[in-house]
């Protein structure tokens, strides 16, 4: 009988993986040997590797080259990364090497537009599309870029209230956008969202405030759903009514020439992840091709927003398991040496899994295990897998350390979970490692120390 965690793996999965593969009894990840930072910086930490960021945004781009060709498709595509996924500036200069353009949704993301710009990093022909509520200090932002000359800046309005703000503002000719209000997912608990306008009102929003507006032209129609871009019937449904939508303005105005299909691409939550990529990206054109077509209107450029899928698979965490607690006759809990909480804070939140998989000790027997924090809360925890509701790992054992990784967190988590801040029951934010292509390590930030977490609790 094969009881072996690596047996365990072997048979379940397509493995080794691209990514993901054996050395000995240690795993390795893009053929960088972990063990060896953990023997180097400890545990807890947190790592980007860098390349998978340009990885990414070259598959997608390939992926919509591919596809405008196959149709004949033309109009151009760009791609956005949006700022929100991860503000950190070495995700930003890393995507930006990769000839890409930003998204903003916040004032503060717009200083982070500024301090590019001076860097050298962005210059003033790289679009930046500002979408999310706009107060009054986004709208002073805004307007500063415009001031300065930026000259692809494009405002995705909203609500019908902002674009009058922002004219106030400035006399700068201002290019714009209107983000659809899409219908939500069935298993929302409202109808609509909340950002953008009706798709009934864009039309006769265009109409009164754009269209005889000498200070405005409206160059991009935004759409975008929460589930994100997923081979359903909801996704082409949506996507078909914001064609139509497109077409009927672009019969109107001659100026728009743009849309904005989003973001949402999924990335790999699991050793059993499939997802078509390729087909989605051929289908979407097709589906735009024919709408404009049978409308006899000219096809938009394409512009996506991708942010996990740009960020994402770059990230990890890896923790030690501390110790084990037996509960009761079935239930062992493996004790990590952070918070979930703190980390991974989607792991709670929203439920949202991961690809977890051990460092080391691939040849010893496994077991079924839950995984708790550090943290006196009760949701402090982990239990299954996206492909299985439960957690197998090597067997505990006192005298001999099992570390375990989680892969592919690297969007949303450090903001989520207030990097460099305040966190549940005083558990410290791990140090951060980031890593190159030539597997060169830099320590980006230290475990957070005591002293400053009281300082910012007044102490």
């Amino acid at each position: 009988m094969q009881t072996r965690y690596k047996d365990l793996v072997y048979q379940t999965f397509e493995f080794p993986q691209e990514e993901f593969k054996l050395k000995d009894d240690h795993l390795l990840f893009h053929d960088l040997d972990l063990m060896q930072l953990i023997k180097e910086y400890g545990t807890p930490f947190k790592f980007t590797y860098l390349p998978q960021i340009g990885s990414n945004i070259e598959r997608a781009k390939t992926w919509f080259d591919k596809a405008i060709q196959h149709h004949n498709y033309k109009g151009d595509y760009h791609y956005c990364y949006c700022t929100k996924s991860s503000h950190f500036a070495y995700v930003i200069e890393e995507a930006l090497k990769n000839n890409v353009h930003l998204e903003t949704s916040s004032s503060y993301d717009i200083s982070i537009i500024q301090k590019l710009f001076e860097k050298g990093k962005m210059d003033k022909k790289h679009y930046v599309l500002c979408n999310g509520y706009k107060d009054d200090r986004y709208i002073n932002n805004i307007v500063s870029l415009l001031d300065q000359g930026f000259e692809n800046v494009i405002v995705i309005i909203d609500s019908v209230s902002e674009l009058s703000k922002i004219q106030a503002k400035t006399k700068k000719k201002i290019k714009v956008g209107i983000r659809i209000a899409s219908e939500e997912d069935p298993k929302f608990p409202f109808y609509t969202s909340r950002l953008g306008i009706g798709y009934k009102s864009i039309v006769k929003f265009y109409k009164e405030q754009i269209k005889d507006n000498p200070n405005c032209e409206l160059k991009m129609l935004h759409f975008f759903i929460n589930t994100g871009i997923t081979d359903s019937a909801y996704y082409w449904n949506e996507l078909t009514k914001c064609l139509k939508v497109y077409c009927e303005l672009k019969k109107v105005c001659r100026t728009l020439e743009h849309l904005d299909i989003g973001g949402g691409f999924p990335i790999k939550n699991s050793l059993a992840f499939e997802f078509d990529y390729e087909y989605m990206v051929d289908e979407i054109i097709n589906q735009i091709k024919m709408a404009c077509d049978e409308s006899d209107v000219d096809v938009p450029n394409i512009f996506t927003e991708f942010g996990s899928f740009t960020v994402g698979e770059s990230g990890g965490v890896i923790y030690q398991v501390l110790s084990q607690k037996k509960q009761n006759d079935r239930e062992k809990w493996n004790m990590i040496d952070s918070s979930f909480i703190t980390t991974l804070p989607d792991s709670w939140a929203i439920n949202k899994r991961f690809v977890m998989l051990p460092i080391n000790r691939w040849n010893d027997k496994y077991e079924r295990v839950l995984l708790g924090g550090l943290t006196c809360d009760s949701d402090d925890y982990y239990n299954s897998e996206q492909h299985v509701n439960a957690i197998y790992l090597p067997e505990y054992d006192a005298e001999k350390p099992l570390y375990i990784g989680f892969f592919n967190t690297g969007a949303y988590q450090d903001s989520i979970g207030g990097y460099g801040g305040i966190h549940h029951c005083l558990i410290p934010q791990p140090k951060h490692l980031i890593i190159d292509e030539d597997h060169n390590v830099t320590v980006f930030s230290q475990e957070q120390l005591p002293e400053q977490m009281l300082s910012l609790l007044g102490y």
